[in-house]
């Protein structure tokens, strides 16, 4: 089945997200939608589905125009899609998810789950996925899971499928099967539309690419473009890919973990007696699918968890039983995995987001009042310094782009007297020139002499940054290891694997 899109615009107010795009899809390709976070790929694929209703343009299947008030609209007229995060029921099996919403009867009315067991072996044989139709969607692996959400849309028939952002929680290997799956779905002739920003998934499997930027399609680029080319088309100007670093030069200060244990109110474990150390000058970087235990284990380091045990001491001194204002006076620099959330308050001027954690006292505040000279002075310094984009330092950080609303966070948190810096998720929904800019700041920091840990969930971040990279897998430390580590090495390890060479 051929997709055409034409001249598709949605609009959200005043933001025009998708602006007159046009694309085809044809049967057996798979064309990538290439482009940054916010670029407006998903919004096109939410009209494509029923979700949302284009403002203006034509949805057209093999030549005739198509309109569909929603996702059952869709889905009957042959497309599907596999969303970023799972759209299942997690105490349900294999085949009760892949019936909803298609819940065939069979005798006296009964749901006919032997057909659904059926259609779920039978697409599993035909595909290579070796999957149980009785098993709980909970215990299986992610990568499995995704396997399922695959099968839901080829039991409806789909002639379109839609991966949107497929591999944001895959291990290496997982996304490495994924694109072995997608190969095959091709070969059978299924069109397919793959919704990325990561330049090697496209490089390795797109038949077409198209770049959308700021809304608008920019241009189509050949799979075979380099990836600079590729990130050039998708920012607007040249970009550097490649992070440069020299090799560390270690300090004596250190940051040393010794059997930290974090867990809920509940008393739920999310890390487990974990033992690390980094140096000063060094960045440990921390690996894992999502859900491991990094969070719990970057809001302890900064005093945001209740329920620890163990030991954090940075340069000597105990953190553990601080305050998240005695830590961040000890000197630990702070960027959060969600900006929007735990890093800036919307609301306020960029300026007054600059000094959130030096809001008691001097340089900012004297006697209880805010030194406004001196405030403005250091904003626009760091507007600068930092490449802030913005009309100016009273403009509110909610009305930044992601990009720049990042560049505030770490503009305030590097702008301290650091001796830590704990970096969760830095280029999370960041475009790639600024991407550039916050990995130079982050080597600067560790040049700087002091000991940083960075957490990322994008191996390709972690692998780029990392002096030394430690795995987490269930809250547990796998392994720590060199950073030019083989990927499939580190693959093995994000599933819980230890190879013999890597010792924890």
């Amino acid at each position: 089945m051929q997709l055409t899109l034409r001249d598709i615009t949605k609009r959200f107010g005043t933001l025009v997200a998708n602006d007159h795009i046009s694309l085809t899809v044809e049967p057996g390709e798979i064309h990538c939608l290439l482009g940054e976070n916010g670029a407006g790929k998903s919004t096109l694929m939410n009209v494509l589905f029923g979700l949302y209703q284009a403002d203006e343009g034509e949805i057209l299947l093999d030549g005739e125009v198509q309109h569909f008030a929603g996702p059952g609209d869709a889905i009957a007229a042959g497309i599907g899609m596999v969303h970023q995060h799972f759209m299942l029921v997690p105490v349900f099996t294999v085949a009760e998810n892949v019936m909803l919403g298609d819940e065939r009867t069979g005798v006296a009315g009964s749901l006919d789950l032997d057909a659904a067991r059926a259609r779920v072996r039978e697409i599993s044989e035909r595909f290579g996925f070796h999957l149980d139709p009785d098993a709980v969607v909970e215990d299986l692996p992610v990568g499995v899971q995704q396997r399922v959400e695959i099968i839901k849309a080829l039991s409806r028939e789909a002639k379109v499928l839609v991966f949107d952002e497929p591999t944001a929680v895959l291990t290496p290997q997982e996304t490495d099967e994924l694109m072995a799956i997608m190969r095959q779905l091709r070969e059978s002739g299924t069109a397919i539309v793959f919704i990325t920003h990561k330049l090697r998934e496209v490089r390795a499997v797109a038949d077409r690419i198209t770049v959308i930027r700021l809304g608008k399609v920019v241009g189509e680029a050949d799979p075979a473009a380099s990836n600079s080319e590729l990130a050039a088309l998708m920012v607007g100007r040249p970009v550097e890919l490649t992070v440069h670093k020299q090799a560390p030069r270690y300090q004596d200060h250190s940051l040393q973990v010794q059997g930290l244990t974090v867990t809920d109110a509940s008393g739920l474990v999310h890390v487990n007696a974990i033992d690390f150390e980094v140096r000063g000058g060094e960045i440990l970087a921390v690996a894992g699918v999502q859900g491991n235990g990094q969070t719990e284990l970057t809001e302890a380091l900064v005093g945001l968890q209740h329920h620890v045990t163990g030991s954090i001491r940075l340069a000597g001194a105990e953190l553990v039983g601080r305050s998240v204002r005695a830590v961040l006076d000890a000197g630990v620099g702070f960027i959060p995995e969600d900006r929007q959330v735990e890093g800036l308050v919307g609301s306020f001027s960029i300026a007054e987001n600059l000094m959130l954690d030096r809001s008691h006292g001097g340089p900012f505040v004297r006697r209880g009042s805010v030194a406004r000279a001196a405030l403005r002075r250091f904003a626009q310094d760091k507007l600068v310094e930092y490449d802030v984009r913005a009309p100016g330092i009273d403009t509110p950080a909610g009305n930044l782009s992601g990009g720049n609303q990042q560049k505030v966070v770490v503009a305030r948190e590097l702008s301290r007297d650091l001796r830590l810096l704990v970096a969760a998720q830095p280029t999370r929904g960041v475009d790639v020139g600024s991407i550039e800019f916050i990995h130079a700041q982050i080597v600067a920091a560790r040049d700087s002499g002091i000991p940083v840990v960075v957490v990322s969930t994008e191996l390709d971040e972690v692998v780029a940054l990392a002096d030394r990279i430690m795995v987490l897998y269930r809250g547990q430390v796998v392994g720590i290891v060199p950073a030019d580590t083989p990927r499939e090495v580190l693959g093995l390890m994000m599933t819980g694997e230890r190879p013999a060479e890597v010792t924890a």
